[in-house]
C-alpha cells in the first residue's frame, strides 16, 4: 500500500497564490492512480474560516472514502478557544485522523497540542524553517506525534533541514515527510541517521506531482520492508487510534453528493 500523507484540497477564499485560491484534485487523483498511490490524506488550503473549509474537505473525503483521509486544519490565533470544538466535529462527525497547522498562520499553541493529545491525533505542523520550536514540542508533549513536513523547510533551507534531522534522531515523537525535499543527500542522511520509522511519504499535491515525489522514495533503493514503512506503515501507525474512530463514525460523515457535476466542483 502507498499512502500520500500531504495533499491540499478545496478552495481557499484568498487570491494571493494557489495556496489560498484553489487546490483541485482531479489531476492529482488521476496521477496518483497512475502511480499506484492507494490513499491520500487531504486538508484545506489557506482559508479565513477553517471550520467551513474543514467541512468542505469532509464532503470530498466522503465522496471517495476508500481513497481519502481527512486532517483538520486549525488557525492558532483565529481559532483560539474553539480548537477542541472544531476537532471534535472533525473527528467524531467526519472521521478525520489528524490535525494540520501552518506557521504561515501562526505558531502552534498549547491549546492545539492538548487537543491533539486528547484525541490521539498526529499533528502535521509546517514550521517554515523555524526548527527550534521542535525541541519544545517534543519535550512538552511527548505523547503527541508531530510530523514536520518538507524535512523542516519547503524553502530548501538546508541549515533548517540539517537541524531537523538532529531532532528526528533525538526525539521519539518527531517525524518528517518527504514532500518537496530537493536535496536528495539530506533525505538519505535523515534515513541513515534517524531511520525509516521517522519518515513518511508526502507529495504536497496537487501542486507537486505525486509521481515525481514518489520517485525519490524509490531512488533510495530500500529493502521492501523498509520502503513500506515510509510509504504507508508509519502513517497507519500514527493514525491508528483515530482511524478506529473513523470506522465507528463513518455513518455520520457528510453524504457524498450524487451528481457528477457537483463532485467536479470539489475536484
Amino acid at each position: 500500500m502507498i499512502i500520500d500523507c500531504h495533499c491540499h484540497a478545496g478552495k481557499g477564499d484568498g487570491l494571493t497564490g494557489p495556496w489560498d485560491t484553489d487546490a483541485p484534485l482531479k489531476k492529482y487523483l488521476e496521477r496518483a492512480l497512475e502511480e499506484g498511490i492507494d490513499r491520500t490524506a487531504i486538508f484545506a488550503t489557506f482559508h479565513s474560516d477553517y471550520r467551513a473549509a474543514n467541512r468542505e474537505v469532509a464532503k470530498i473525503v466522503a465522496s471517495l472514502p476508500d481513497r481519502l483521509y481527512g486532517f483538520a486544519f486549525v488557525h492558532p490565533e483565529r481559532d483560539q478557544g474553539r480548537v477542541y470544538e472544531m476537532v471534535t466535529e472533525a473527528v467524531l462527525q467526519y472521521g478525520f485522523c489528524g490535525i494540520k497547522v501552518h506557521n504561515h498562520d501562526g505558531r502552534i499553541t498549547r491549546e492545539i497540542c492538548e487537543v491533539a493529545a486528547n484525541f490521539s491525533l498526529p499533528v502535521l505542523y509546517d514550521v517554515m524553517g523555524e526548527v527550534s520550536i521542535v525541541e519544545l514540542l517534543a519535550q512538552e508533549y511527548p505523547q503527541v506525534s508531530f510530523i514536520i513536513p518538507h524535512l523542516g523547510s519547503f524553502a530548501d533551507d538546508w541549515k533548517s533541514q540539517l537541524a531537523l534531522i538532529d531532532h528526528l534522531v533525538r526525539h521519539s515523537n518527531i517525524y518528517t515527510d518527504t514532500a518537496g525535499v530537493r536535496r536528495f543527500d539530506l533525505l538519505e542522511q535523515a534515513l541513515h541517521r534517524a531511520g525509516a520509522e521517522k519518515i513518511l511519504f508526502g507529495s504536497d499535491g496537487p501542486w507537486l506531482h505525486p509521481g515525481v515525489e514518489l520517485a525519490k522514495i524509490y531512488a533510495l533503493n530500500l529493502p521492501e520492508a523498509t520502503e513500506e514503512l515510509i510509504l504507508s506503515r508509519n502513517f497507519l501507525r500514527l493514525t491508528s487510534r483515530a482511524r478506529k474512530n473513523r470506522l465507528k463514525t463513518s455513518s455520520n460523515q457528510p453524504k457524498a453528493l450524487p451528481e457528477p457535476k457537483l463532485l467536479n466542483s470539489f475536484y
